[in-house]
Order: C-alpha cells, then structure tokens, then sequence
C-alpha cells in the first residue's frame, strides 16, 4: 500500500517571552543548528511533499530560516496568536489543498526521532483518522491529559474509573492511565489541565501536541473547534471529540518524555542540548568510536566521526568537522568547519578553524591553530604554530612558533610551504610567499620573498658579542639602586 501524500505543518509563531531574548525563540540553537531547523530536518526524514512552516507577526527572521532550510516550504503568518487550532487553521489555504495526511510539529520540540515521526503516521495505516503522540510523564503537571478505553478482556468491556465526570457517556468510558496500569490505544479525549477535573489530573498519560491526521475534510474539522474553555482559545486538542462524533477513530503512540520535551526558557534549552549531546555520543560509541569521557565531548548536528576514532577528554565540535577512521584527538581540542584525514593526530589544545582540511598522517600539536590551510599526508605541526591560509606540502615539518602572516590589514594572502620543507622555529612566512619543495628555513628567519626548491633561507642580524658587558651592567646598575 502506498502512502498518501504528506504535508507537515510546522509551528513557529510562538513569542518566547520566556526566553528573554530578542532571538525568536525556535531560532535558539542546540548542537549549532536552530530549533526550527531540526525540526524542518526531522519532516525532511519524513519524506513530506509538502512543508508549511506558520510564524507570528514581525517574524522575518523566523521565516529567513524556514526558506533557507527548506527552499520548497511555504510560510504562512497566525496573527492573532488565539491557540493551537488558531495556529493551524493559519495554513487553512494548504490544508483544503491537500490531498492526504497531514502532521502537526513544533518548531519548539527539537528531539523527536523519525522513527517515532514513522510510527505516528502508521497508526493512520491501520486504519486511525487521527494520532497522537504521547508520553508518560514523571510529573504531568501542566500537560493536557490522554483519556484512553481501558483493555478488553479483564472484567466488564469498559470499566468506570472512580470520580470521573460523565462528560464521555456518548464516548464510551475513559480511564486513568499510568505507567502501571496500561489502558488501550483507543483516544477518547484530550483534556487541557485548566479544563481537566481532579479525577482526569491523575491520568499521566499526556499529550506531547504533535498530531497526525487522515481526514479528508480537515480543515472544515478544525474550524469547527471553539474557544470554550478556561483560557478563552481554540484547543487543537479538541478536535479528537469532533472527529470521534464525525466516525473517526484516535489513537495514541506512546514515545520517551524526553523526546518531546518543549523548550520555551533557558534551562529547557540547555537540558535539550543535553540528551541531544547524550543520543549522539551514544550513536557514535555503538558505531565504533571511542570516547575517553563522553560527557565532555562536544558534538554538532552534521559532525561526522569514523570508526576507531579515539577522543580524549573535553572536546568541541562545531558545525562542519569530518573525522576520518583511525584518528586519535587529544584532550581540549576545538573543531569547526574542518577536515581530518585517516590516521591523523591531533593535539592536546589544538583549534582548528574552518578550511582546515588535514590528510592522513598529520600531525597537529598543542598549542597550533590553523585556518582556511590544506596540510597534505604526513605534514606536521607539532607545536605553537599559527598556519592561516595557504597549504603545507606531503612530509613537511613545520617548526614550534611559526607564524603565517596572512594578513595586512586589509587582504589576507597565501602560503604556500612545498613537500618535504623544514621551517625551523620562531620564523615568520609574510604571505603571499611559496617556499618550494625540499626547502629549508632556518630558525627565526623572517621570509618576505619566494624561497627556491631545495633551497636554505636565512633571515636574521649578524650576531654580536661584548666580552665583559655583563659584569659591568651589573656594577653600574648596582650603584645606582644603592644611591636610590
């Protein structure tokens, strides 16, 4: 059976005052790629062919991101910010398009897998008009609750739970849910915490919000939904009722709490960034990497790490960086837009910046940085060494406290160092320069000029020598301090 065509429709119009920021706050990053851009990354996965991305008023930004992200998408604005349902209803030009399923997302819920995203959608294969995404929560508090059938088999087909109101006679009796007490699938209703009564508050089954729906008038569905509730807005949540009483059935797919964990202050971005960084680490152990300390490795969305990689201790990295099979990283290293090649080793305290882009072999020590340089295999760094813009050939040996000056002050300029050179310490290379092939440096040399393959250059004043000076600097110096 093939699936229907899949449009998603992404929320983003939400102000996040409680970020206290002047960044919209879907636009708040967790392992460097915004929050909306996961999300836009997770509906990707779902192979949607349509994507809807709906924002608040004055959100230019927001809607930046969303086309840069998915060029295809369309944007649509909520501008009286009155709900959920108020939210969706913004993309009703696109919902009454559509010919197919339809999924709900937040541009505020980063952590959700795709194969979470792909069980949701197969609840609508088996035959559900509607699907929710829910979780057991270690503290429901401020959630809205799942009221589910209970299981056939044990006692009566449907039992009465104790205190609740007979709000869901015409639905067929609702139970509380725990982690102990599992109930069906089968979705009766979705109550807001301020609408729930005392019975309905201890169900801890709760609604993550994400829906996905197979209703061919949907959006006639949603706009039956009104703003009779304690908070005076339109509920997506109570579209399960209506859908119910047009003969459609609801389901719940439980997944993790912590996948669909919400961000809307600092301390909730911080702890999504958290289990972010824990899955990661996670994936990249089971597939043959080694982490010395996990929890002090540092890892972006896109980072790619092969296998029997070693990373020591307090490691970063930044958007970009590739690791080859075979490296061996070394403790406080930092990593951004960079390339390291099979079998490369790199510091302790080394930082590579973006252009980086490291062979096999290489060696790049303590205390080096090196931007925007291709090191060819086997070239070398090892110590205090600043290598900015140009290339370092096959075998080169790049000596401690060397500097390519690549900048004047208003173009940078390249270095070009050749196979097999020795640049001994403390030299200065003023780009644009080449030193060709095979070619010595001699230490403390500053190099303003081409060098010639093979060649040994030598910059530096003619050393001068005063026997004695010493003892009679000290005398006179002496006398002086003395009449002080």
């Amino acid at each position: 059976m093939n699936a229907p065509p899949l449009l998603i429709i992404v929320l983003a119009a939400g102000k996040g005052t409680r970020m206290k920021s002047a960044l919209p706050k879907v636009l708040h990053k967790i392992a460097g790629r915004s929050m909306l851009g996961h999300v836009l990354a997770l509906a990707h996965s779902a192979n949607a062919q349509q994507l809807v991305t709906v924002v608040g008023t004055d959100m230019p930004a927001v809607e930046a991101e969303a086309k840069k992200l998915a060029p295809a998408s369309r944007t649509f604005i909520q501008h009286q910010q009155q709900g959920t349902a108020d939210a969706v209803l913004a993309a009703r030009e696109a919902i009454k398009a559509h010919k197919g399923d339809v999924i709900v997302l937040y541009a505020d819920t980063p952590l959700i897998r795709a194969e979470t995203l792909m069980k949701l959608r197969a609840k609508l294969n088996e035959g559900a008009g509607v699907a929710v995404l829910g979780f057991l929560a270690a503290n429901p508090s401020g959630y809205g609750r799942l009221l589910t059938e209970e299981k056939k088999g044990l006692g009566s087909a449907f039992n009465f739970v104790k205190h609740l109101t007979s709000d869901f006679a015409s639905y067929g009796r609702p139970t509380l849910r725990s982690s102990s007490a599992r109930s069906s699938d089968t979705l009766l209703a979705i109550r807001e915490e301020k609408d729930a009564s005392a019975a309905e508050r201890r169900v801890d089954l709760c609604n993550s919000g994400v829906m996905a729906f197979r209703i061919a008038n949907l959006a006639d569905l949603l706009g039956h939904i009104t703003n009779n509730n304690a908070k005076g807005e339109f509920y997506l949540t109570d579209v399960i009722e209506l859908a119910r009483k047009a003969g459609h059935s609801a389901a719940v797919v439980e997944c993790e709490e912590d996948e669909v964990l919400g961000v809307n202050a600092r301390d909730q971005l911080a702890e999504a960034e958290a289990i972010w960084q824990r899955r990661r680490r996670t994936d990249l152990m089971q597939e043959g990497v080694t982490m010395i300390a996990p929890d002090t490795v540092w890892l972006s969305y896109d980072t790619v790490i092969g296998r029997d990689v070693v990373i020591e201790p307090n490691v970063f990295f930044g958007p970009g960086v590739k690791v080859d099979e075979g490296a061996e990283i070394k403790a406080n290293c930092h990593f951004e837009g960079a390339v390291i090649g099979k079998g490369a080793r790199i510091g302790p305290f080394a930082r590579l910046r973006p252009g980086a882009a490291l062979s096999e072999n290489v060696h790049v020590g303590n205390f080096v940085e090196v931007k925007n340089v291709t090191m060819a295999a086997g070239s070398k760094a090892n110590h205090l060494a600043y290598l900015g813009d140009g290339s370092v050939g096959a075998e080169a040996n790049i000596g401690a406290g060397t500097i390519f000056c690549n900048y004047d002050g208003f173009n940078k300029s390249r270095t070009e160092i050749g196979a097999g050179t020795f640049v001994g310490s403390n030299s200065s290379l003023v780009a644009p320069v080449k030193i060709g092939d095979g070619a010595y440096i001699g230490s403390g040399s500053v190099i303003t000029k081409d060098v010639a393959a093979g060649s040994l250059a030598l910059e530096r004043s003619p050393q001068e020598e005063r026997p004695g000076w010493a003892e009679k600097f000290r005398t006179l110096m002496g006398r002086r301090k003395g009449k002080s």
